[in-house]
């Protein structure tokens, strides 16, 4: 739209606000604690951040779910959470992660799509059309392209955590970094530089910071993509590596929703604005979530301290490092559970002996477990090549 200014006319500058999320883990647990709750809290956030910012466009970069059969109040909350995301005036885009089946994701992705939600799993097409004032008015096997109402458009190439079994490929002499340029390449194949430009996708990228809650996330480098297969141009919308960072020029791991391990304790978990300016995509803000639990990390000199410490942590969920001249008795450690109902791990470091947990096996990945199982077979370690060669088969096998 043209208006006259001074006897000269300008156009009015278009723009599109979105915002970039990712890893909710919706079902995910810490230890025996349930967490569905502050998940749903946070959601409301974010649902309530698009509003209060005028986001037309919500990218939500994999890992929607913890587990590829998540319970149906997981299920339920993401389907109640993306409906108002999209509201009645902002579109959706959804990709799957290495902890969602992705052909269970995509398969209300011809529904979802009347309502604004478009969900991509491994490969196929979601609808287009309708009448929404934000909307796809393009898409592909890899691709969409949404358009607003003042008529900007943004061209989305979308790559669900990729591998041979999920793009229904036979496996072929290339590296998986050769593989994941052409799938890249792929979703670019109907870009012609008239508009901006996003590279959604769930992957680990070389040298990114991976924290516990990654489960066996690098597998040794064998699944890591190098900075320089992602696009030189746009922007790049991330998911799966659980702490915000920025890799290279243009993308960004918009990280968790919660902290889910205690090696994020002191990581604050945020979404990522942007907002498109001409050709270009622009981060204009990491905002703070202020929802959910903190968790933290205490480490004290006998069980007096460890109490006061437990004391003062309330509403928190803790890891209790304690350093002891002498095992705990039960009515010690009862007293500690007691002192701090959010006590969730409480290891032991007593002089002269080794360290102890009592801790959950449920918090442990597969990789873990493997290891673990290995051990108590074999008598030594897991070999590293093995782990990865167990992994690897997992991967392909979902």
């Amino acid at each position: 739209m043209r208006f006259p200014v001074g006897g000269k006319i300008f156009r009015k500058r278009r723009s599109m606000r979105i915002l970039h999320t990712s890893d909710w883990h919706l079902g995910k647990r810490l230890m025996d604690r349930e967490r569905l709750p502050e998940q749903i809290e946070v959601l409301d956030e974010i649902i309530a951040l698009c509003e209060e910012r005028s986001v037309e466009l919500v990218l939500v970069a994999g890992d929607v779910f913890d587990t590829f059969l998540p319970p149906a109040e997981a299920e339920e909350v993401f389907f109640r959470a993306v409906k108002r995301l999209a509201g009645d005036r902002r579109a959706v885009v959804i990709i799957g992660g290495n902890h969602d089946d992705c052909v269970r994701l995509a398969a209300a992705a011809p529904l979802a799509g009347e309502g604004g939600v478009y969900i991509f799993g491994a490969r196929g097409n979601v609808p287009v059309g309708g009448e929404r004032p934000v909307r796809a008015v393009e898409a592909g096997a890899n691709h969409i392209v949404i358009r607003n109402a003042a008529g900007e458009k943004v061209y989305i190439n979308a790559l669900s955590y990729p591998n041979e079994a999920r793009l229904k490929e036979d496996k072929t002499e290339e590296s998986y970094a050769q593989k994941t340029l052409r799938w890249i390449g792929a979703g670019d194949e109907k870009y012609d530089g008239s508009m901006p430009h996003i590279f959604l996708s769930h992957i680990f990228t070389a040298g990114g910071s991976v924290s516990g809650s990654e489960r066996d996330i690098s597998l040794g480098g064998a699944r890591a993509v190098p900075g320089e297969n992602l696009p030189a141009f746009g922007y790049t919308a991330l998911g799966h590596l659980h702490k915000r960072q920025k890799i290279g020029k243009n993308a960004w791991y918009s990280g968790s929703i919660l902290q889910y391990s205690f090696d994020e304790a002191n990581t604050e978990k945020y979404v990522l604005l942007l907002e498109t300016e001409g050709t270009d995509v622009v981060l204009k803000e990491s905002i703070p979530l202020k929802s959910g639990k903190r968790l933290v990390r205490l480490e004290a000199n006998g069980c007096e301290e460890g109490l006061r410490l437990l004391a003062a942590a309330q509403d928190k969920f803790v890891e209790l490092t304690l350093h002891l001249e002498e095992p705990l008795t039960a009515r010690e450690t009862e007293s500690l559970r007691a002192a701090n109902a959010g006590l969730v791990s409480l290891i032991t470091h007593v002089k002269g002996g080794e360290a102890s947990s009592v801790a959950s096996r449920s918090e442990l990945g597969a990789g873990e477990l493997f290891a673990e199982f290995y051990r108590a077979e074999r008598g030594k370690p897991l070999p590293q090549e093995l782990k990865e060669a167990f992994l690897l088969l997992l991967e392909e096998e979902a």
